[in-house]
C-alpha cells in the first residue's frame, strides 16, 4: 500500500512500507553515514525497493532507517521527468572513500549512466553526512554542499528527525 499528499504544485510525499523505515539492530559498524538517494528513469519506485533490499545484504554496511520519498520537479537540466527522493541511513566501518566507491558499483549495478551533470537516470546515491567527518578533495566533499538548499533532501531528512537533528547540530552548518 501506497500513500501520498502533495505538499504543493510539485512536491508530493509517499509513505510505502519500506519507505520510512526503522530497523531496531544493534550497531555492529564504526559510523553512521546519511546516503541521498533519487532517480526518474524508468519504475523508480520498485528500483528504490529493490536497492532497500540489496542494501539490507550488503556486508559492508547495515541499514539503519529511511525517510519518505518525495517526488519533485528536477533541477539543472529541466527537460526530463520528476525525480523521485529518499534519505537512508546506514552504518558502515569503511572510511569515505572506499565507501564512494561501493556507492559508484551500487548505482552501475542498477543501471547508472553517467551523460552529462544532471542528466535523467536510474539512481543516483549521494553521500551526504559521514558521522561527524568533513571531507573535501576532487572526488568527495562531505557534507554534501548542496544538501541545506535541496527539498529533495530536507524532507526526507526531516522524516528522519533524531538523525536530523543529530547531523545537523554537529556541523554547524
Amino acid at each position: 500500500m501506497v500513500l501520498s499528499r502533495k505538499l504543493d504544485q510539485q512536491h508530493t510525499v509517499f509513505i510505502t512500507p519500506m519507505f520510512p523505515q526503522r530497523i531496531r539492530e544493534r550497531k555492529i559498524f564504526r559510523y553512521s553515514v546519511i546516503l541521498g538517494i533519487g532517480g526518474n528513469v524508468g519504475d523508480v519506485g520498485r528500483r528504490l525497493n529493490h536497492l532497500w533490499v540489496y542494501l539490507g545484504r550488503e556486508a559492508q554496511l547495515q541499514r539503519v532507517q529511511s525517510g519518505v520519498i518525495l517526488k519533485n520537479p528536477p533541477f539543472g537540466y529541466t527537460q526530463q521527468a520528476d525525480f523521485y527522493n529518499t534519505v537512508i541511513e546506514i552504518y558502515t566501518s569503511l572510511q569515505p572513500k572506499a565507501l564512494l566507491r561501493l556507492v559508484w558499483r551500487i548505482e552501475k549495478r542498477f543501471g547508472r549512466k553517467r551523460s552529462f551533470p544532471n542528466a535523467p537516470r536510474t539512481l543516483d546515491v549521494d553521500i551526504l553526512f559521514f558521522d561527524k567527518r568533513r571531507v573535501n578533495d576532487s572526488e568527495l566533499i562531505i557534507p554534501h554542499p548542496h544538501w541545506s538548499s535541496r527539498t529533495s533532501v530536507k524532507i526526507p531528512l526531516r522524516s528522519m528527525n533524531r538523525t536530523f537533528r543529530r547531523h545537523y547540530e554537529n556541523l554547524n552548518v
